[in-house]
């Protein structure tokens, strides 16, 4: 790794500790710096409300964030290269649109269920199981439809068409419900970083690791892919299990976190392209750390410009990577041109 490398993430990672102990100082009521600091390393802090605000609440919501925007960034990555797309993200595949229906199901569907069924998925875990089930579907789905399949880029179809089928379903299913079931479901799909207590955040540290290991299995064989799969296989590049890899992990990472936090928009179709432009590489492996760390700090910082720091008002997350992100994409692609 050169010098030039080195300095880039030793900064990534100065500034992902930053924005860790900002995005936990902030909020509706602002706690100092060296306060957090004393909690986080154990030290006496001067408020036992202070203390127990950030083991509770800031603490777990950072480091969800810091969860999705590794996991979202690494799936969006592996889309990308895969597909040789540069539209391709880690939703591509339909995983959001199969969680959205388990959700809808659940929320705009309920009175059609079961009493004893309806009251177990409305439960603090039910939104979570459902999203699952449902994310699962669309990938045993597109699976089963990949084994027939030779070209990659018909996998990416049928993943977009499973897609259009779910949200039509979730559209027929919103034309029947109440105002109020429509409400609880539109604010699921804005996302939401701030409601998993610390069992959640375990299980979901669990899965995003099982994930993050699956990808990192693929590196050598990505940079391979860059040039076509027959170039992949010339250099023994098992193509078939690779792609099965790349699939399954991508579910693991994407299906887990919109089954805990909802979808969120933005951060796994342009983090790689930002780490792209600002690492000026196609290595894997260093693109994989660098959009883990810029996954993380960007959405670190769309949260922190959501709390709206110093008022009780929150805005939604999913609209905010969006707005923060879109401009600093189309601002880097600028500038590249600009260069080139």
């Amino acid at each position: 790794m050169t010098r030039k490398f080195s300095i880039l993430f030793i900064s990534l990672i100065a500034l992902l500790l930053f924005l860790t102990i900002l995005n936990i100082s902030l909020g509706s009521i602002k706690i100092p710096f060296k306060e957090v600091f004393n909690c986080l390393v154990g030290n006496e802090v001067s408020k036992t409300s202070w203390e127990y605000i950030i083991l509770n609440f800031r603490l777990p919501k950072a480091i969800t964030a810091i969860l999705v925007g590794i996991a979202l960034s690494i799936s969006g990555l592996l889309m990308q290269t895969l597909f040789r797309n540069p539209l391709a993200g880690p939703y591509v595949l339909g995983l959001s649109s199969g969680a959205s229906l388990g959700v809808a199901t659940v929320l705009l569907g309920s009175s059609i269920l079961p009493a004893t069924l309806a009251s177990l998925f409305l439960s603090s875990y039910g939104l979570v199981i459902a999203s699952g089930l449902g994310s699962a579907m669309v990938l045993m789905a597109v699976l089963f439809v990949s084994q027939r399949l030779k070209d990659t880029m018909s996998i990416l179809i049928v993943g977009l068409m499973f897609g259009s089928i779910t949200n039509a379903v979730v559209s027929i299913l919103s034309y029947f419900t109440t105002a109020e079931q429509l409400q609880k479901y539109t604010f699921w799909t804005l996302g939401s970083l701030g409601n998993l207590s610390w069992n959640d955040v375990s299980l979901l540290s669990i899965i995003t690791f099982i994930g993050i290991v699956l990808s990192f299995l693929v590196i050598k064989p990505l940079d391979a892919l860059l040039l076509g799969e027959k170039y992949a296989n010339s250099l023994g590049v098992n193509f078939k299990r690779t792609r099965y890899i790349i699939l399954f992990a991508t579910s693991i990472l994407a299906g887990s976190i919109t089954a805990f936090v909802g979808p969120i928009a933005f951060i796994g179709l342009a983090v790689p392209h930002i780490a792209k432009l600002l690492f000026q590489t196609s290595n894997h492996f260093i693109l994989f750390w660098s959009t883990s760390l810029l996954g993380a700090i960007i959405l670190l910082f769309c949260d922190i410009v959501a709390q709206f720091p110093g008022n009780d008002l929150t805005l939604p997350i999913n609209a905010i990577t969006s707005i923060i992100g879109a401009p600093i994409v189309v601002w880097l692609l600028i500038r590249k041109r600009r260069i080139a």
